[in-house]
């Protein structure tokens, strides 16, 4: 067996007890790695083991900027294969990120790698979907927060191209993985509701909207719901993992965000959540969709969550700012090492400057240092100089819109918050959290980390009859995981003047 990797996650390598009666594989992939984890699921208890982790590095080609699919799929069979080894696999649940796909011919070939999101073809491409449906008939269909990349927009780009013409199945990422464990075909429905074609009030697809932008309906496949069985491993994949030929796939919420939330340990009502990673989604839990002018206007997102659930966020530009200045920084031969950048940022002067992270200019890979200090000379603010204090431009930012995004969350869908549950990688991240605590003024509660994961495996031990309902899920969590709790501790007048000095900034012309 390989050594577990130790990344933020429990790990053990004893035999299961008798406290565990279950344990599953989720196969996780974000936009920077992939990971399969097993979770051993008993009625009082959940334990993780990571048993492989394999990056996820997109391909820049002439046309583009692609996923290396192929190679992520490699990497999912080599998980597997390691957690066949691992021993008692009961089931398979993938989740991924939202919105690329793959296109599938008649054969069911897929035709190219998919497109990245943060590939540029997608500019423009809204203005020919809004000729045939415009921003606001959208956002009322589907409740869709406006992103350049999202699918409608991203199919919209390929119109007229040979790929486009000669598809007959679009399978998101995650479906497209189960697709080639299982041979079968479905999408998993909070994934398919970022795709800006499923109507947010009946958690279908919108034929209405499909056919007024003269999209093939043939080429989405049948819905399928968290827990819903996706098929049994083919015989070449069980052949190569060891894995028993029997062994289910399960669908879970495939939208890494989703299976996240899951994972919110909320013991009682009035809480906001933060999935942090790569993007920060900052939202509510809520009922039913907010469809209101009001809600478009301000770019809010009603995605599906498991049981009827709406996830009612907005999209935030996350850890991505420190990740890219950490890959620039490594190229230049500086200190990439997280915590003595905290350290530094800690010391740092506060609110010397301030950016909008969703800013466009922050959206695709390159120097991120370098447009921070461009951005801040831009709009009148002291450049950054250090690797501390851009770090702390980054988080002080980041907190603000934290702050921003859930006043208007709130103040939309007619919510009080009483505390903030922090989930995800950046929950490790204690200037953060500390920092969000103090410009939102409201208690955090961080962890768990592996947030997704366990969202992932809860999901598919109560298709399995373990577990109960979402409460019983959140209970699990909250008595099983490290959680960290933050109050709120500098003056929040001062967080009040650099949230007005930031709105009122010039921005890009």
């Amino acid at each position: 067996m390989s050594r577990p990797h130790h990344r933020g996650i429990h790990v053990t390598t004893t035999p299961p007890s008798s406290a565990f009666t279950s344990a599953f594989a989720a196969v996780d992939l974000g936009a920077t790695s992939g990971r399969v984890i097993v979770g051993r699921v008993g009625q009082d208890n959940l334990d993780l083991t990571e048993v492989h982790r394999f990056p996820n590095t997109p391909v820049r080609l002439p046309d583009g900027l692609r996923w290396d699919v192929l190679a992520l799929f490699q990497g999912v069979l080599d998980g597997l294969r390691e957690a066949a080894r691992f021993g008692g696999v009961a089931s398979v649940g993938v989740d991924t990120w939202a919105v690329d796909y793959g296109l599938l011919d008649a054969d069911g070939a897929l035709l190219g790698h998919p497109f990245h999101y943060r590939d540029a073809r997608t500019d423009g491409a809204a203005v020919r979907v809004w000729a045939k449906a415009s921003p606001e008939e959208l956002y009322g269909i589907t409740g869709l927060q406006h992103l350049p990349f999202n699918t409608v927009f991203q199919l919209a780009a390929c119109e007229g191209t040979v790929q486009r013409d000669a598809a007959r199945t679009l399978l998101l990422i995650p479906d497209l993985l189960i697709h080639w464990l299982t041979g079968t075909i479905g999408a998993e429905e909070t994934n398919a509701s970022t795709t800006g074609l499923f109507d947010a009030r009946t958690g279908t697809w919108s034929m209405d909207l499909l056919k007024r932008l003269a999209f093939d309906t043939g080429m989405l496949p049948p819905l399928r719901s968290p827990g819903d069985p996706a098929g049994i491993l083919l015989p070449h994949v069980t052949s190569y993992t060891g894995l028993d030929p029997r062994t289910p796939v399960t669908t879970v919420a495939s939208h890494d965000t989703a299976s996240a939330i899951v994972a919110v340990p909320a013991t009682e009502s009035g809480f906001a959540y933060i999935s942090c990673g790569t993007w920060s989604l900052a939202g509510l839990e809520l009922d039913a969709p907010v469809l209101s002018e009001a809600s478009r206007a301000a770019n809010f997102t009603n995605e599906r969550g498991i049981d009827g659930t709406v996830r009612y966020l907005r999209n935030i530009m996350g850890m991505w700012l420190l990740e890219e200045c950490r890959r620039t920084w490594d190229k230049e031969k500086l200190s990439t090492h997280v915590p003595t950048l905290l350290a530094d940022a800690a010391r740092a002067e506060p609110f010397a400057c301030l950016v909008d992270p969703d800013s466009p200019e922050f959206l695709a890979p390159g120097d991120m240092p370098s447009r921070i200090r461009e951005y801040c000379a831009r709009t009148g603010q002291r450049v950054p100089g250090s690797q501390g204090a851009v770090v702390r431009c980054i988080l002080e930012s980041l907190a603000l819109a934290h702050r921003s995004t859930l006043r208007q969350a709130a103040e939309l869908a007619g919510r009080d918050i009483t505390r903030i549950h922090l989930v995800g990688g950046g929950s490790r991240n204690d200037l953060l959290c500390q920092l969000t605590a103090d410009a939102t003024g409201l208690p955090v509660v961080a962890g768990p980390t592996e947030a997704t994961a366990l969202g992932n495996i809860l999901v598919q031990a109560r298709a399995a009859g373990l577990v109960g309902d979402l409460s019983d899920m959140r209970r699990l969590i909250a008595s099983t995981q490290h959680l960290r709790h933050y109050t709120p501790q500098s003056d929040s007048a001062a967080w009040d003047a650099a949230a007005t000095r930031l709105e009122s900034a010039p921005r890009n012309s």
